[in-house]
């Protein structure tokens, strides 16, 4: 199970970057869209490879668990994770303006690692729902407590990222003096 998420991931990538170079480089605009919207279908997969794999009475482990959370992640932070790589193609080959700088200090940095927590946190909660609904798919709790035992470890770095994302708020980094 590890392989597959781990082949999603490299062809989430694959198709991102495919589809941009058809985009900006080659200026196929038709083939780049279709590898553009490939790139969510490997979601898809992964969630039906998934279910068909509990479903046929596999052990529920550790990796079918970690599928959740990378289905509920790149749910929540795919699009942005195009968006970003599409600015900087744009600008390196396309003529685009530049990427907007990253506010590295003060309260729009604040703000930004906020909502980045409140992201992670709806990924959380997506990555819940994805186990639930392997754990219905498997059979049950008994047969499917395999799965569950990743929300120890994401339940735990929820809460580092929570105290180091509003730790910004009360002490907001501040500009370097040079």
């Amino acid at each position: 199970m590890v392989a597959l998420i781990v082949a999603c991931e490299i062809g989430f990538w694959v198709l991102l970057v495919l589809g941009l170079l058809a985009r900006y480089v080659a200026k196929w605009r038709r083939v780049s869209a279709a590898l553009l919207i490939a790139v969510p279908l490997v979601d898809v997969l992964l969630l039906a490879f998934t279910a068909i794999d509990l479903r046929s009475g596999a052990e529920a482990t550790l990796g079918h668990g970690l599928a959740a959370v990378y289905l509920a992640v790149t749910v929540v932070f795919g699009h942005r994770m195009i968006r970003w790589a599409d600015v900087r193609f744009a600008h390196r080959f396309a003529g685009g303006p530049a990427p907007a700088p990253v506010p590295k200090v003060g309260r729009e940095h604040a703000a930004r690692e906020r909502r980045a927590w409140f992201d992670h946190l709806l990924a959380y909660v997506l990555g819940a729902g994805f186990l639930g609904l392997f754990t219905l798919v498997a059979g049950g709790l008994d047969q499917a407590a395999g799965l569950w035992q990743v929300m120890g470890m994401w339940t735990l770095v929820l809460a580092i990222d929570f105290v180091i994302s509003f730790s910004y708020t009360v002490m907001p980094r501040k500009a370097r003096v040079r």
